[in-house]
């Protein structure tokens, strides 16, 4: 049994803020809307998925009670589609795409559909809490620390500087820019309506298209205070890697993934559904993995399943055409470059999240839809996508176009 992308679809990316275009868009409706545009656009009938799988990072208020299934209600899709909301931090949207993958794979499901949503304006950040940071058991004896430490760590141990970071981050805004300017996303943009069916946003309203090393450079690093002050953790990530002499902050909000709010999906199939509805195969999937990796520095974990993935695929880094790694921040993807003897023209060619944001339970399917509609843009054959993850992980895919 194999298993194939049929559509991968995805909304804009909103300011995360009560100014932002879908502020007053709730996470239902964003995650109603790709559903309905993966039904609309294939015209499957929703009888034949066997379930619809959506990342979600903070999954509360608004965005609890198993969005999934209620996005499928609402959505109006056959009621006998089941719906269920998983969370692996940033990677959760690939995460829920793997998972339906697998579910092809195996015969337990025929269609599937993988994604994700986050509405970061409406339910912030860490609102679910958690035993990690907040119980002292867990978080002394895995050095816990914020992820913008961990990011400084990355850069401190492997010689990244400010003007590195900032270089990557005014480049990613480069691309961005003209990936809009040349259309390369409207294969897959579904612009977002409001509730009277006007069209709130209909491109990434996140991006800094002007920003220059000069802009950047009279930015303050983020975590700073953090790190040297109070709770001062710095000194639990020098007790975690004594080689280093102290942490530099290179990381600022210019050189860092936005906060915004979006949503995704993904439909995947065996080739008897493709055939039924007469739909082509846009990619097969090669291989999927997730990795466990060190929770402190917390953000290599790409570089360790890119391997995995390699090694399962039985490819070289020779053998992939095209590169994507969620830009959390700019030292992660200057790591995973150095990990994997990279050149910058084959990662992230249409930019990333410095540029467009990073809706967190969503983003993951976002990546993967940018690198499919890439490898269709330019007749390219293979893309290995893949996301750091909070708690020290990573999670990624192999696809191949078709």
């Amino acid at each position: 049994m194999e298993a194939y992308i049929y559509d991968a679809v995805r909304t804009p990316r909103g300011r995360g803020k009560a100014d932002g275009s879908l502020h007053e868009i709730t996470p239902l409706q964003l995650a109603t809307q790709v559903l309905e545009a993966v039904r609309d656009r294939t015209q499957i009938d929703t009888a034949d998925v066997d379930d619809v799988i959506l990342g979600c990072v903070s999954p509360v208020g608004e965005q609890g009670a198993d969005i999934a299934r209620v996005a499928v209600l609402n959505a109006d899709y056959a009621e006998t589609v089941p719906g269920v909301q998983i969370n692996r931090f940033c990677a959760s949207g690939l995460e829920a795409v793997n998972m339906a993958a697998a579910k092809v794979y195996s015969g337990e499901a025929m269609f599937a559909i993988g994604g994700g949503v986050e509405s970061m304006s409406r339910v912030p950040m860490a609102s679910d809490g958690g035993a990690w940071a907040m119980d002292p058991s867990v978080a002394y004896k895995t050095y816990f620390a914020p992820q913008g430490i961990g990011a400084d760590v990355i850069a401190t141990k492997f010689g990244i500087s400010r003007d590195d970071a900032d270089a990557y981050a005014v480049e990613s805004q480069k691309r961005a820019k003209i990936a809009w300017d040349e259309g390369r996303f409207k294969k897959s943009i579904v612009p977002v309506k409001d509730v009277i069916g006007r069209v709130a946003l209909d491109h990434d309203e996140h991006m800094r298209p002007d920003a220059t090393m000069q802009s950047l450079g009279a930015l303050k690093p983020s975590f700073l205070a953090l790190g040297e002050d109070m709770p001062g953790f710095d000194t639990v990530a020098l007790l975690r890697y004594p080689e280093l002499e102290k942490v530099n902050h290179v990381h600022h909000a210019g050189n860092s993934s936005g906060i915004v709010d979006g949503a995704a999906a993904v439909l995947v199939g065996n080739k008897d559904m493709g055939d039924k509805y007469g739909l082509k195969p846009r990619a097969r999937i090669r291989a999927m993995a997730s990795i466990g990796s060190e929770p402190l520095i917390m953000l290599t974990g790409p570089e360790f399943v890119a391997g995995k993935l390699l090694s399962r695929a039985g490819m070289t880094t020779a053998d992939i055409d095209l590169w994507e790694l969620n830009e959390a921040f700019a030292s992660v993807v200057l790591r995973y470059m150095q990990a994997m003897n990279l050149d910058h023209d084959r990662i992230n060619v249409n930019g990333g999240a410095i540029a467009f944001g990073h809706p967190l339970g969503a983003t993951g399917a976002m990546v993967l839809g940018t690198a499919l509609d890439e490898l269709e843009r330019t007749g390219k054959g293979t893309a290995l996508v893949n996301l750091c993850v909070g708690a020290g992980m990573g999670t990624g895919i192999i696809i191949e176009r078709i």
